[in-house]
């Protein structure tokens, strides 16, 4: 009997190791995404996880990307070079992206943007939790459900909510790993630096861009609670849509601290 390591074990969802290949349950949108894989494969892309297909159990087969990941990502984007490589990480996988035609048949998880708003696939939850590190430098990005093509400033707003981050204080240092409160006008320039998206001396546009991603986070997760997919479902009963729209005031009322003087 194959041993099954378990890596991930929700009530809606149970992620295991066998060997060198993760198993995760099939989606709606699983072929769409393993399309997406094949192509960044064949693009020479060398952070994703290669799709090995569906084993016996039904469940999709992943190649596993060893390393540190999940709650330990936090601590890794703290210091700068960590941020600069974070950043970076996104616009190799934006560029690698850029050419893949997605089939005809394709399904996403939140369904696409306006055709016209599309410029890359979005990863969709490009968050420290979903990067794969060793020791400093990023050797994974996982966890594609929520990947779709939209405009390259919805991955960089979503990133940037969790890393500039649009928190405050308390968490930041609680929970955050930051020593101490962090300079986020600082950081949010350093991202956008390491991304290579425009003079660090306006930022204005950018924090626009944070705000509206995290009210369009709040609408995205109350339609999958709404249509009763998981963890949604829960989170929505459990009151974390009024969490995310108090995150939302919180960066209106401290834009200040984000933008160029």
């Amino acid at each position: 009997m194959t041993n099954e390591d378990v890596l991930q074990d929700h009530a809606h969802r149970q992620v295991v190791r066998v060997g060198d290949t993760v198993r995760r349950p099939v989606q709606p949108w699983t072929e769409t995404v393993h399309a997406l894989l094949r192509h960044l494969e064949a693009v020479g892309f060398p952070y994703a996880p290669r799709a090995l297909g569906i084993d016996e159990k039904g469940r999709e087969v992943l190649s596993y990307i060893d390393g540190e990941s999940g709650p330990l990502g936090w601590a890794k984007v703290v210091e700068d070079d960590g941020l600069t490589a974070f950043a970076r990480l996104l616009r190799e996988y934006h560029d690698a992206t850029a050419s893949f035609v997605p089939p005809d048949n394709a399904a996403w998880a939140f369904g696409a943007t306006e055709s016209n708003d599309r410029e890359v696939i979005c990863h969709g939850d490009f968050g420290p939790w979903n990067v794969v590190w060793q020791g400093q430098q990023p050797v994974g990005l996982i966890d594609f459900d929520f990947a779709r093509p939209a405009a390259r400033l919805h991955d960089i707003g979503y990133a940037l909510q969790y890393i500039a981050p649009f928190r405050d204080d308390t968490e930041c240092t609680r929970w955050l790993r930051y020593p101490q409160p962090p300079d986020r006008r600082r950081r949010l320039q350093r991202f956008c630096a390491g991304y290579g998206l425009l003079s660090t001396a306006d930022t204005a546009d950018i924090v626009d861009a944070v705000i509206r991603e995290q009210r369009a986070n709040v609408e995205r997760v109350r339609r999958l609670a709404d249509a009763g997919h998981e963890p949604q479902a829960t989170w929505a009963a459990d009151g974390y849509l009024r969490d995310l729209e108090e995150k939302v005031a919180w960066s209106q009322a401290h834009r200040h601290l984000f933008e160029s003087g």
